[in-house]
């Protein structure tokens, strides 16, 4: 009888244990799908958001895909949204460069039933599509603290370069810099090629004399390129400002070569929205509000700082830590 009531009890004890490790496995199965409109291989600043995507899925013990199109397609990125949804995740993760374009997918993917959080663009028009919050900057506000930032600096004549027409994240930061700068500002569209772009820059201020500011819309495509067009030139003061950090931007602030570097963290745009749904689904909870991640106005002290810099320009002593930039790209 005691054996009896022994055998009893392990199977019980054998039965709870492969009943938990079950509920675990079924937790294991969380599977979100992050979808943005930058593609990671040609761009350092979506392979830090994904790096960010990456880390919280391996932090929350969920599967993580990634999605993009090989280069910016409305069309492409609407229909991988669509697939997304149709696959029926856990959670959708995606960029908004254009809602008209977008709102379609999105819509129907929370009409499903799936839990939408927004990134990077779409600040202003997330919740409206029915995302439960965006993580990223608004990009009008960060556009106006960039136009005040060279306002102060006494400029009167701006390029805003844009590499992405029809990304209305991209507009919006050009007006946010025309009504901050309050000066007369070209909305120039440059290639995504930063090599072209360095050359129909340094054609246009060429051009015209008048030009003493220019504000890039990304570090990588457009920022580079304007500063080495304007070291190009003599006899001219021209202010260079950027959207995004890279090293180089970093060390041109520091230099006095760029003004400033408009910083959106976008590890934190792929790190966050993935905790955030690993959490609703096993607490039911979740932030009530859009999460800024920007604008960071680095300005050339800030630069220093984080490249380890004394006043004096020299590396700090040997047992200072050398600090990367948080960005290394732009959107």
């Amino acid at each position: 009888m005691i054996q009896r009531i022994i055998r009893h009890f392990i199977l019980v004890l054998a039965g709870l244990h492969f009943a938990g490790a079950a509920a675990q496995a079924q937790e294991e199965k969380l599977r979100f799908v992050l979808v943005t409109h930058g593609a990671v291989a040609t761009s350092a600043f979506w392979t830090s958001v994904k790096e960010g995507a990456d880390q919280a899925a391996k932090e929350v013990g969920v599967e993580l895909v990634y999605r993009a199109p090989d280069s910016f397609d409305l069309d492409k990125m609407a229909s991988l949204v669509s697939a997304a949804a149709e696959e029926g995740p856990d959670g959708l993760i995606v960029s908004i460069p254009n809602a008209d374009a977008l709102a379609a997918p999105i819509r129907a993917a929370v009409d499903a039933g799936i839990p939408v959080i927004s990134i990077n663009s779409g600040f202003d028009v997330g919740r409206s599509l029915g995302a439960l919050l965006h993580v990223g900057q608004g990009e009008y506000e960060a556009g106006r603290v960039a136009g005040e930032a060279m306002r102060k600096l006494s400029g009167t004549n701006a390029l805003c370069l844009n590499h992405e027409l029809g990304n209305v994240a991209l507009d919006l930061r050009c007006k946010g810099f025309i009504d901050g700068f309050a000066g007369s500002v070209e909305v120039m569209p440059v290639p995504s090629d930063p090599a072209k772009a360095g050359e129909a820059i340094a054609k246009r201020l060429a051009e015209d004399s008048k030009i003493d500011v220019i504000l890039a819309l990304s570090a990588n495509t457009s920022g580079a390129s304007a500063v080495e067009a304007v070291k190009a030139l003599e006899g001219r003061t021209i202010h260079v400002g950027t959207f995004d950090v890279t090293s180089a931007i970093l060390s041109d602030v520091a230099d006095g070569a760029a003004s400033f570097a408009i910083d959106q963290q976008p590890f934190l745009q792929g790190y966050l929205p993935v905790q955030f749904l690993a959490i609703l689904h096993r607490h039911g909870a979740v932030p009530v509000s859009n999460v800024s991640t920007g604008p960071r106005l680095v300005t050339q002290e800030d630069a220093k700082r984080r490249l380890g810099r004394t006043e004096g320009g020299e590396a700090d002593d040997a047992g200072a830590e050398q600090q990367e930039p948080a960005d290394d790209g732009g959107d």
